[in-house]
């Protein structure tokens, strides 16, 4: 049987149902779960803000997300009605079955569904953020549960709580002004997220901010004790590194520091940083870490390689950094000795430019010799396993 018309059946029963903001409300406590994404659609476009409001409070599944759910200008108040859901879910709850959101998914333009699939597949169900993902909340909630039940924890085990923590995530945009401002800016809003997982500032090239408004950052950066991903593009760090490296907690696990303005003393920093040993992602791309000596970033990879639990390099991007062919050779034999790390992104080396110029074109088949040459190095060493990429081969 043909499915479009059981879809559009439900597009006019939501439809329908919708007319009447209260009715539809009072009906949720009784809506088979399968009936929550078809109304959460059109209440969505539709802008029924406290329809919205109400299904986040009694929403079945672990994770909601918007998606490529559009939202502009003025209506962004439908969002303040679904974190004001939030608000809701630890009071008590009339509906058949006890609310389950874990994560409320705000950003725009993902490629994700409204729901994660709940029944593990090969392939991974959602963005990185999923609910099921291994970063999530949940996750690291139900591997504490885990050694508290078999024993492997001294401290006395509680009850499970009614009132469960919930993620929200949401793309902050700070208007286009100055760029002082725009680093006061951010200072509002980093003191009011101090669970914060992941922090990434993007897109605000503040070159030229003043020492005032650092220092009032970093103050805030040392405050998020939980966090693990952290990426400052375009941030200016020369100069200033010791000063955020002092701050960042020693549970990092991925630190990105592209547009950075990073020299190859910086990189000398940074190795000697206790956060390098545990990072798991290192991205030092478009900087000018690279000079005739490369032992600063030599020292970087192997103070990186020290092993502890679950908690070495597997990812490494240096791309976009000026390198010749020797020095590129050089960074992989001392790179083939970090067993964990599994994929590199390198840097198209000087050679392969045509007339030198780095922001222009490139030799196709010089840059090919340059793949097929790693390749070979690479099995010499017996690390078939280490995948090397150029950033040519990341671009659309």
């Amino acid at each position: 049987m043909d499915k479009e018309p059981t879809g559009t059946l439900l597009e006019l029963a939501a439809k329908s149902l919708l007319s009447n903001e209260q009715a539809a409300i009072h009906a949720l406590d009784e809506l088979p779960r399968d009936l929550f994404v078809p109304l959460f659609i059109p209440a969505f476009l539709g802008r029924h803000k406290e329809v919205l409001r109400a299904m986040v409070r009694v929403w079945p599944f672990r994770c909601l997300h918007i998606g490529t759910l559009s939202v502009q200008g003025s209506d962004y108040d439908i969002l303040e009605a679904m974190i004001d859901g939030l608000q809701l879910l630890s009071a008590q709850n009339s509906s058949s079955w006890p609310p389950k959101l874990r994560l409320l998914d705000l950003r725009q333009g993902l490629d994700c569904r409204i729901i994660c699939p709940e029944i593990r597949t090969t392939f991974r169900p959602c963005f990185w953020s999923c609910a099921y993902s291994q970063n999530s909340t949940l996750r690291r909630e139900e591997a504490q549960h885990n050694v508290r039940c078999h024993g492997f924890d001294n401290s006395k085990s509680e009850p499970h709580s009614a009132s469960q923590s919930v993620e929200l995530l949401v793309d902050l945009s700070l208007g286009l002004t100055v760029d002082e401002a725009l680093l006061s800016e951010v200072n509002t809003c980093v003191p009011q997220t101090v669970h914060l997982y992941n922090l990434r500032v993007s897109n605000i090239h503040f070159t030229c901010f003043t020492e005032t408004h650092f220092e009032t950052f970093l103050n805030y950066l040392g405050q998020l004790d939980n966090l693990q991903e952290l990426d400052l593009y375009a941030l200016f760090l020369k100069d200033r590194l010791p000063r955020l490296l002092s701050v960042l907690p020693p549970q990092l696990k991925t630190l990105t520091l592209s547009y950075c303005g990073l020299s190859s003393i910086d990189v000398t920093i940074l190795s000697q940083s206790s956060q390098a040993t545990h990072l798991r992602l290192l991205n030092l791309s478009h900087n000018q870490i690279f000079s005739e000596a490369h032992e600063p970033f030599q020292a970087l990879l192997e103070k990186a390689s020290a092993l502890s639990d679950c908690s070495c390099l597997r990812v490494l991007s240096f791309a976009s950094n000026p390198i010749r062919m020797p020095m590129l050779m050089s960074v992989l034999l001392h790179l083939t000795s970090l067993m964990e790390l599994k994929h590199v992104i390198y840097p198209v080396p000087l050679h392969c430019y045509r007339q030198w110029d780095v922001c222009g074109y490139y030799d196709q088949q010089k840059l090919a010799e340059v793949q097929a040459q790693l390749k070979a190095m690479l099995q010499a060493v017996q690390r078939d396993d280490m995948q090397w990429t150029s950033h040519t081969a990341l671009l659309p």
